[in-house]
């Protein structure tokens, strides 16, 4: 039977008999043991009467139980586990010296019941042969004890076989109670004990007001493990896993088995900053990916609320890809408390990047797509990609893929308005926790509408990573907006989970490939050979393919030898606002070397070469 961990803490482990060996259970009942056992042994001594032996070496005996007993109530939860060995076979001696030093018989002879007492704080706290030996000792000083006052021999068996039994009766009962809160696989307390431990802990913090973490953690496909090796090899990673989390843990971190293939966590006196940085050491600590919620508790909450809290952050890492840790915070950090403040007032900017062809002209534009740009206060280093997971974890996604996707709705249209012949794209990316809502495509059909922006001219951009979750209300999404016109690219393709398999069942028109790639084109060295298989793949499959991140010609010149038709990049251009774009189509529409016959049509012969 697994149990409690052997350093005085809450974690659940081998070691201990049952789910009540706490610090702080053990102290307070050993504790208690103790005090009444003195207070008991000061009284009698007080009282009894006769002068057979040493009233005062008993009364000091007593004294001393007493003081024990109150050092065990005040510092008894700080105290390392196995200091409970020492302070029970004390006990178990402070017992003997009473009853063979009281200076009454009778009394003597009563005070041996306490021996019960060791034999039931033993079969509480200890595993089973820990509580043996303990209650073996006390046995076995019980009938050498009492024969030494002048009894008979067999006089100690009745004590001693008391004391035997109510050792074993107590032993076999805490440990059926504690199955019903022990995970038997694992080791690990189950969702029962978990919540047991979890209303304590809430008391504590509110007492003392320190921070308190939940982590709910979920294997990643551990289903499949399950269905193509079976239960038996689903188990023991389940126990590998187990083991591995327990050795990252503090003595004062709960590890539970919440249930199937997820964990709980629970972090007495720790930040949620502090929490995610150790969920991602578990993360690291194990071969398979894991998703995980985590949240932190706030004064007047419950446990539940807690516990619900951070599912609701585990579905949304889930559904935002897998392998990843999504906060969900009652409270919010300064950056998402402004960021909020930022949508709300409109004061986010919308930049556009031009994506260029390489077979017309050299480098016309074809395209743009729309760049989050933003300048905190409170955090002024953090970058787009840092904006976007504190957008998701503070539940701002959904109005900020709104105000973007519709102020370059908006932008293109006037773009377009301006300049007809340029018939440009507008790429604009989502968030896979976006895509996920059942409502997101009626959301972008809306802001179509409103904005006059064709359909057949935007491309939704999702990371490939966050295609993963494959959940089915996103692939319902991906194909009612295709039926509309709209179409779907695949960004960073080639650093997530890429296979055929999933490019053919995941609805696409684009792969982006991801700019490390196209990093890898050096003058010095052959050009990637995966490059070349995505150009042959994106033919075969009938996919557009953009180049990310191209800055020099020798990259451009490169990828279209290898039959790349898009890219885009610092080659071609940085990111401007719609109203630098304007201003640079009308420098080139008034350039005197444009030949004025129709100036929209130079600018679509000639090609567009925006602001570098």
């Amino acid at each position: 039977m697994r149990g409690i961990g052997a350093r005085g803490d809450t974690r659940t482990r081998v070691r201990a008999a049952s789910a009540l060996a706490t610090a702080k259970v053990m102290a307070r009942t050993t504790g208690a043991f103790y005090v009444l056992g003195g207070v008991l042994g000061l009284t009698i001594t007080a009282i009894a009467p006769g002068d057979d032996g040493n009233r005062l070496l008993v009364g000091t005996a007593a004294a001393v139980a007493l003081f024990l007993g109150l050092t065990l109530l005040v510092w008894g939860p700080r105290m390392p586990h196995t200091l409970h060995h020492l302070y029970l076979a004390t006990a178990t001696v402070l017992v003997t010296v009473a009853v063979h030093s009281f200076p009454n018989l009778v009394g003597g002879i009563t005070l041996a019941s306490f021996y019960v007492f060791v034999a039931c704080d033993a079969a509480l706290f200890f595993a089973w042969t820990q509580a043996a030996a303990h209650i073996g000792f006390a046995m076995v000083l019980c009938l050498w004890v009492l024969p030494d006052r002048g009894l008979p021999w067999w006089a100690g068996l009745i004590p001693a076989g008391v004391t035997f039994g109510a050792g074993v009766v107590v032993g076999i009962l805490t440990r059926m109670a504690s199955e019903a809160d022990i995970d038997v696989l694992t080791g690990l307390l189950n969702r029962r004990g978990f919540e047991k431990q979890l209303n304590p802990a809430i008391d504590a913090a509110s007492r003392g007001g320190q921070g308190l973490s939940l982590v709910l953690v979920d294997l990643d496909r551990f289903q499949k493990i399950n269905d193509h090796l079976g239960h038996r090899a689903g188990d023991a990673v389940l126990q590998r896993v187990a083991d591995s989390w327990l050795d990252l843990l503090a003595p004062d971190q709960v590890l539970a088995r919440f249930g199937g293939d997820v964990f709980a966590l629970l972090l007495p006196g720790t930040t949620e900053q502090a929490a995610i940085l150790l969920t991602e050491q578990l993360r690291a600590a194990v071969t398979m990916g894991c998703s995980a919620g985590v949240t932190s508790w706030q004064p007047g909450e419950s446990g539940s609320l807690l516990i619900s809290r951070a599912d609701v952050g585990l579905y949304r890492a889930k559904q935002a890809g897998r392998n990843r840790t999504v906060l969900e915070s009652s409270r919010q950090l300064p950056l998402a408390v402004e960021l909020r403040e930022a949508i709300d007032s409109g004061a986010l900017d919308v930049h556009y990047q031009p994506i260029v062809s390489l077979t017309e002209d050299g480098g016309r534009a074809v395209g743009v797509e729309a760049l989050l740009r933003w300048s905190s206060n409170a955090q002024p280093e953090v970058s787009t990609e840092g904006l976007i997971r504190v957008a998701e974890e503070y539940d701002l996604i959904a109005d900020l893929d709104e105000l973007v996707l519709r102020r370059a709705c908006a932008d293109a249209a006037r773009l377009q308005d301006s300049f007809a012949s340029l018939n440009l794209t507008l790429n604009v990316n989502v968030s896979g926790l976006e895509l996920a809502e059942t409502d997101y495509a009626e959301r972008v059909a809306t802001i179509l509408s409103d904005t006059g922006w064709p359909a057949d001219q935007l491309v939704l951009e999702v990371t490939e990573s966050e295609l993963a979750a494959e959940s089915q209300t996103a692939i319902t999404n991906l194909h009612t907006l295709r039926d509309r016109g709209v179409r779907i690219a695949i960004d960073d393709f080639g650093t997530g989970y890429s296979s055929l398999s999933r490019l053919a069942t995941i609805p696409s028109d684009i792969l982006k490939v991801d700019q490390s790639f196209v990093a890898a084109i050096r003058s010095d060295s052959p050009a990637p050979p995966l490059l070349g298989v995505i150009a042959a793949l994106s033919k075969s499959l009938d996919l557009q393919v953009i180049a990310e991140g191209v800055e020099t010609e020798y990259q451009a010149a490169v990828l279209t030898e290898l039959g790349f038709a898009l890219a885009q990049g610092y080659h071609y251009s940085d990111s401007h606002p719609v109203t630098d774009l304007i201003n640079d189509l009308n420098e080139g529409r008034s350039n005197p070397t444009t030949p004025p016959a129709d100036e929209d049509d130079s600018l679509a012969a000639n090609g567009w070469i925006p602001l570098g």
